[in-house]
């Protein structure tokens, strides 16, 4: 087929869906995320009567960037927030950029598009002594309750993300040899070391929690950890589980699960370890990415600062 005739948005973007999914190798939420984004995109282009793709020029992308900065919700709010819009435009340049690469358009209206600027996160990582608290909140021996101790002494002591955890099957933890094998973006493997703690939580759910949790009539499943029903827990279900531990103990304004990752990274910088070890941990495919831990805690700045300056003390 000829661009004229490729040109039609609907068609050119389930091609760029299949080779994100296939080529690239996205998993489901970041998917989701892109046809989302793309989805606020065509919307946008539809009201200006923009149906065929040879139609966008920079102008036109420029214009959607503007609009979304200035719209509005309800009461008045902003609609996206800068890191929102930085996210939307990732989207529609990797669509435009894929259909450049595949020869379905002539040319990128991206190319000269200025994305707005996005201040560097940094995170809010808990203290050791408010982790404690949290992971402390969960008592009791029901199969329940030991299944969302082993999530929370997990969460923290590997740093996986919430998807790579609750994606984890039975083999994928080594008890004996105290480590977690985890697929993370782009479905990249890694390994990751689990400390004591979380693995006699993971063991006593393993022995005394997760057979509970398994029904006869449901259908049969390798996942590590299970719902009430005994199917795979869900992102959802187990971001409940890291509410309802928070809330407890009057935290629930501060706590989630990336929380927790926040927090793993954190504390082992703060005890001294080497920031690619930590990157390599966390599954960051940059080592910039792993370096916003390095400004959470002044802490740990200033005690540095007294131990090596000459006039620290003085």
């Amino acid at each position: 087929m000829t661009i004229a005739t490729r040109g039609v948005l609907g068609d050119l973007l389930v091609e760029h869906a299949s080779w994100l999914e296939v080529e690239r190798g996205l998993r489901p939420n970041t998917l989701a995320a892109y046809k989302r984004d793309l989805q606020t995109y065509v919307t946008y282009l539809h009201e200006r009567g923009i149906s065929d793709a040879t139609g966008i020029d920079a102008r036109v992308v420029n214009d959607f960037v503007a609009w979304l900065r200035v719209a509005r919700t309800d009461d008045g709010g902003a609609r996206w927030s800068s890191a929102s819009i930085a996210r939307m435009l990732v989207a529609v340049r990797s669509f435009h950029r894929f259909c450049v690469d595949e020869g379905l358009l002539p040319a990128d209206p991206t190319e000269a598009v200025q994305g707005p600027k996005v201040p560097a996160g940094i995170p809010k990582a808990l203290t050791e002594a408010e982790v404690e608290a949290v992971l402390g909140s969960i008592v009791g021996d029901t199969p329940t309750a030991l299944r969302d101790r082993a999530i929370l002494e997990l969460l923290y002591a590997s740093g996986a993300r919430i998807s790579e955890l609750v994606g984890l099957d039975r083999a994928d933890l080594d008890l004996e040899h105290g480590a977690m094998r985890v697929f993370g973006k782009g479905a990249k493997e890694r390994v990751v070391p689990v400390g004591r703690a979380a693995l006699a939580a993971a063991q006593d759910y393993l022995a005394r929690g997760r057979p509970h949790l398994e029904r006869p009539r449901a259908r049969r499943t390798d996942a590590l950890f299970l719902n009430v029903r005994g199917g795979r827990l869900t992102r959802q279900g187990c971001w409940n589980i890291v509410r309802k531990a928070a809330e407890r103990v009057a935290m629930s304004d501060r706590m989630s699960p990336h929380v927790l990752r926040h927090s793993c990274a954190t504390h082992l910088l703060d005890h001294g370890a080497d920031l690619r070890v930590v990157q390599e941990l966390l599954g960051h495919a940059s080592l910039s990415t792993t370096q916003i831990y390095t400004k959470v805690s002044p802490e740990r700045l200033r005690a540095v600062y007294e131990a090596a300056h000459p006039r620290a003390r003085s």
